[in-house]
């Protein structure tokens, strides 16, 4: 489920081929084959206007129980890092203003992610690093009920760290560019994925 724009194409390639496949996050695949991942963006770039837009969605998962979680693509005006983790906290910030605390929690994907205390070039960062900027909104209890069922989750994210640095940064560059829409891919790459599909 999903409105119409490139970005949208790539994220769910993205969910697809990276995070489902190489599991991690281990409860992703439950949720594309059920088809309850929404995929949504705005166009616009200024800071409140996004806001607003964040809020909705938010409200949208209120009336639509049958959406798991809603990923929120800004395709434009975010595309530094810091920027982005300003709009993150302004996010945060609303759930508190709302009365979100406890319903919803966020998770944050962008293509320079950068963990504090990490260098940029660390393979370690590919985790969360997408092909656009990305706020996933989790339904808190949907995630309570399944780290319940699942040994050890606290064990997530070092295992995901584990995995990146064994493949490297070379492998998961090619993972992202293998993820852009046709009409994203310049010559070059449209020749390259022509010859490796032939």
């Amino acid at each position: 489920m999903s409105d119409q724009h490139p970005c949208i194409e790539e994220s769910e390639n993205w969910v697809k081929q990276v995070i489902m496949k190489y599991n991690i996050c281990p409860f992703a695949r439950r949720e594309v084959e059920r088809n309850s991942i929404r995929y949504t963006h705005t166009e616009t770039t200024k800071f409140k206007q996004v806001l607003k837009a964040f809020v909705a969605e938010c409200q949208y998962l209120d009336d639509n129980q049958h959406v798991e979680t809603t990923l929120f693509i800004l395709p434009r005006g975010f595309e530094d890092f810091y920027t982005y983790l300003d709009f993150v906290d302004a996010a945060n910030d609303k759930l508190v203003e709302l009365d979100y605390e406890g319903v919803y929690q966020l998770a944050s994907f962008h293509p320079d992610y950068c963990f504090e205390g990490e260098d940029q070039d660390s393979a370690a960062n590919y985790t969360n690093r997408s092909p656009y900027p990305t706020i996933h909104i989790i339904r808190e209890a949907s995630m309570e009920a399944a780290l319940a069922h699942y040994d050890e989750p606290e064990t997530i994210p070092e295992r995901n760290i584990a995995f990146a640095e064994r493949k490297g940064c070379a492998f998961f560059t090619a993972l992202l560019k293998q993820c852009q829409s046709p009409s994203n891919k310049s010559p070059s790459d449209k020749s390259t994925s022509d010859k490796s599909t032939s």
